[in-house]
């Protein structure tokens, strides 16, 4: 593995630990019966942190796709499409 590839795989790692806390942040909040809007703010910011993590996650496959030497333009441009059919 590359070390770029290594640096985004550490970096993805870090982003979905976070998500992870605060998911289990938001668990707790729900079990001390903290209100509604608080327990909200804190959905809104783990789907945030998500969403950015997917998209990271998206730009990774186009990449591959894009930098792929042995594809021609029309194949590449036919996985991009693959890609955005299926991920979004």
């Amino acid at each position: 593995m590359n070390e770029s590839r290594e640096k985004h795989q550490d970096a993805m790692l870090k982003r979905l630990a976070r998500v992870e806390g605060q998911i289990r942040g938001i668990q707790a909040m729900i079990r001390r019966g903290e209100e509604c809007e608080a327990v909200a703010q804190q959905f809104a910011a783990a789907r945030k942190a998500l969403d950015k993590a997917y998209q990271e996650l998206l730009a990774c496959l186009l990449e591959e796709a894009v930098l792929d030497p042995e594809q021609d333009a029309t194949q590449t441009l036919a996985q991009v499409r693959a890609i955005f059919t299926k991920y979004t």
